[in-house]
């Protein structure tokens, strides 16, 4: 439990801290602004990636794996009796 109340007293702290500073008045100009939109969008898309190819494959994968797996083998197809030929002759 002391791990809870850390978390909260560093928010709060945070918080606090938060609340004595000044506004900066400082201008993003369009070069920066599209700079911050541009890795905002590549970090969501990275994130998207990432669930997919590292959760999502492997689980799809084991899935498909273990229904093919579960084909018993009375629904495998059989080879008529008739068709098979001795080799030896």
């Amino acid at each position: 439990m002391k791990q809870g109340k850390l978390v909260a007293a560093c928010i709060t702290i945070a918080g606090a801290v938060s609340l004595w500073v000044a506004p900066a008045f400082a201008y993003l100009g369009p070069g920066a602004g599209l700079t911050a939109i541009g890795a905002l969008l590549a970090l969501i898309v990275g994130m998207i990636v990432a669930f997919f190819g590292f959760i999502w494959y492997p689980v799809k994968r084991f899935l498909r794996k273990g229904k093919s797996r579960s084909v018993s083998a009375s629904e495998l197809p059989k080879k008529p009796q008739s068709e098979s030929v001795d080799e030896s002759a």
